[in-house]
């Protein structure tokens, strides 16, 4: 990261992708992140509450750490910037959740192997928001103006969600998908949690690898509105790069928290799409006014949970007739 103004020391940098590597080994080796397991919904609520306490235990560590070494006022700073940054990736990454469910359900994917699928998900999702965010880093850093198209795309992209916000994708006729059965060998039949088998001496992709894949292309979609959308709260590598990972990190628990009742949050897509607005709107008015970032994080927060409470407020009253 050299050239970029961050506040990150190269242990610093060192230390957390440590503790990343070192949290998918026990996920993977551990606790059975790579094997065929039904998730219920206490386990992923477990889970859920320790990648949330993990992010806020680290945020108050650098709190500590920097009001130590280079004062208070800085310390404040990042530490909501990375609050700030952390509740906007989590909330963004919801959207992956109503996506992945979709996915699943197309391609009729027992929950046991979905596990499987998205731990490894994960793991290509960190590969790739690393690649993005160094190279979005160094992009904002050599050139200032591409924070404007920046939040041109998210005006553009939020304001197109908000009118399109009841299309589901067509999971059928997706061009990764035909492309990929164009040019690999597709054993149809189910195959348990395998990616590959191989048959008469040929190795073949199972319908199960498929999935991955369109969860791999996924992410990296949503990525490409939700790496912007940080930049419009902070330019520090740092701080872009841990609430990126806290909230990849924490993506599978997510969906299986919420995999049971997403349909009860079906309003939540247009506070997600008036997120990415506002977000769009606040970087095309930096020349002529900043939005603190206290505010930001308050309008992200009321929007949010308004989307969240007008969900369940209406659903229970369907419910009741």
């Amino acid at each position: 990261m050299n050239g970029l103004e961050t506040i990150a020391s190269a242990p610093m940098w060192a230390g957390f992708v440590g503790f990343v590597l070192v949290m998918l080994a026990l996920d993977l080796f551990v606790f059975g992140g790579n094997k065929a397991h039904k998730v219920s919904v206490k386990e992923a609520g477990a889970w859920s509450l320790v990648w949330v306490s993990l992010a806020l235990l680290f945020n108050g560590g650098l709190w500590w750490y920097l009001k130590g070494t280079v004062g208070a006022e800085i310390a404040d700073q990042k530490a909501l910037e990375f609050f700030s940054g952390y509740l906007i990736e989590k909330a963004l990454s919801v959207d992956n959740v109503f996506v992945f469910l979709l996915i699943f359900t197309a391609f009729q994917v027992p929950q046991q192997y979905q596990r499987r699928v998205l731990i490894y998900g994960v793991l290509g999702a960190i590969v790739m928001r690393a690649v993005m965010i160094s190279a979005g880093a160094w992009v904002v850093s050599e050139f200032s103006w591409v924070l404007y198209l920046f939040g041109a795309f998210l005006l553009f992209t939020g304001l197109r969600m908000l009118v399109a916000v009841d299309e589901e994708p067509d999971v059928a006729n997706n061009p990764i998908l035909r492309f990929a059965r164009r040019h690999l060998r597709v054993a149809e039949d189910e195959h348990g949690e395998r990616f590959f088998i191989s048959k008469d001496g040929l190795r073949y992709v199972t319908p199960l690898f498929l999935v991955l894949l369109l969860i791999e292309v996924t992410d990296l979609v949503f990525a490409v509105d939700s790496i912007p959308a940080i930049f419009a709260i902070t330019t520090d590598p740092f701080i872009v790069f841990t609430s990126n990972m806290f909230a990849i990190l924490g993506l599978r628990a997510l969906y299986f928290l919420l995999v049971d009742v997403a349909d009860r949050f079906h309003l939540l897509k247009y506070g997600l799409a008036m997120v990415l607005t506002f977000i769009g709107a606040k970087m095309l008015i930096m020349p002529w006014y900043h939005v603190p970032v206290q505010a930001s994080l308050a309008v992200v927060a009321v929007l949010i949970a308004a989307s969240c409470v007008a969900s369940l407020f209406i659903t229970r009253k369907d419910d009741k007739k």
